[in-house]
């Protein structure tokens, strides 16, 4: 039903009710003019006359009070089903479809979906990390997130903060094989390869020279799919890793990871929050979202800086490299 036939029936309602049609311009914010003009162009779709109209009086014609009695049950579903939508946009609680990549986030999104929780408890949160590009709109997505900008129409993306990738040793992994000292000398080190899961294919290692961002080829000695195992592998001693500052931030700043070749670290691209207008959004969104921008744009938990990276790399080579 087009949208001015359903003003119609509202102003028909309403005027039915107050037993004025100017009353019922007022109540529905209309001109008596508007509210006029819709009745009659009501009664001209309907082929019959809904009033009997006086300069003083106004009341229902046979045709009128049946027409009303049929369609106030649904007038009145209608207003409720409004005033829930309504509700529902101002109150902060209901379901909320998060997405995100499986790789590199989930240390991020837990403690500001813990927080939110705490916050919110009446919001429902619908988490689904997977590393491949969905359907915004099929998937029923509230709030995502992305290494890189969302290539949807109409999305709003901010960035968060950038992805560092960082080559990565345990103490003990010096100790058994020594540092390199420079890209060429990986290849006699044991590297650890990422296998993408979105297409399988083992991604090489992104690093920075005097060039820019270069692919660096590896002969992985271990091989995942997953970076909380590839991080455990590095921590084990087992390999040399190329990890993301998320996921390699944390141990070198306690001391179980030594970064190498800080030169060379890469700033390949940044994660993103992205999301739909803010204009429509219910309250529960757009509360995630206020958060989220708070608490990780810009967040130094995630990244290294120049000075760290360089003062860890060389208390770690000085301390744990063999003799």
């Amino acid at each position: 039903m087009p949208i001015n036939e359903l003003r119609s029936i509202a102003t028909f309602a309403k005027t039915a009710e107050l037993g004025s049609l100017r009353q019922a311009a007022k109540a529905q914010g209309m001109t008596p003019q508007a509210a006029s003009q819709a009745l009659a162009q009501l009664e001209k779709h309907l082929g019959v006359r809904l009033f009997h109209r006086t300069t003083r009086n106004i009341s229902l014609t046979d045709e009128g009070r049946q027409f009303l009695e049929a369609a106030h049950p649904s007038l009145v579903g209608l207003q409720h089903a409004l005033q829930m939508a309504r509700q529902a946009t101002d109150a902060i609680a209901g379901p909320l479809r998060i997405v995100g990549p499986r790789s590199t986030f989930a240390p991020v999104l837990w403690p500001l979906l813990d927080e939110f929780c705490r916050l919110y408890p009446d919001v429902q949160p619908d988490v689904q990390l997977d590393d491949r590009i969905g359907n915004w709109v099929e998937d029923r997505v509230d709030v995502g997130f992305r290494v890189g900008i969302s290539p949807a129409e109409g999305v709003i993306a901010r960035k968060l903060f950038p992805l560092q990738l960082i080559v990565c040793a345990a103490p003990a992994y010096l100790e058994r094989h020594g540092a390199p000292d420079s890209l060429g000398a990986l290849a006699s080190h044991r590297c650890s390869g990422f296998r993408m899961p979105s297409n399988g294919r083992v991604m090489p290692w992104y690093v920075q020279d005097k060039s820019g961002l270069v692919e660096h080829a590896i002969v992985p000695a271990l091989c995942v799919n997953d970076e909380l195992l590839e991080t455990e592998a590095v921590l084990a001693g087992h390999v040399i890793g190329l990890l993301s500052g998320v996921a390699a931030a944390p141990h070198v700043r306690t001391g179980r990871l030594v970064p190498l070749l800080h030169k060379h670290v890469a700033d390949r691209s940044s994660t993103f929050i992205y999301y739909g207008s803010r204009s429509a959004q219910p309250a529960r969104v757009r509360a995630f979202i206020d958060l989220a921008l708070k608490r990780l744009v810009g967040n130094p938990a995630y990244v290294l800086t120049a000075k760290e990276l360089q003062s860890a790399e060389a208390k770690g080579r000085k301390a744990h490299l063999r003799p």
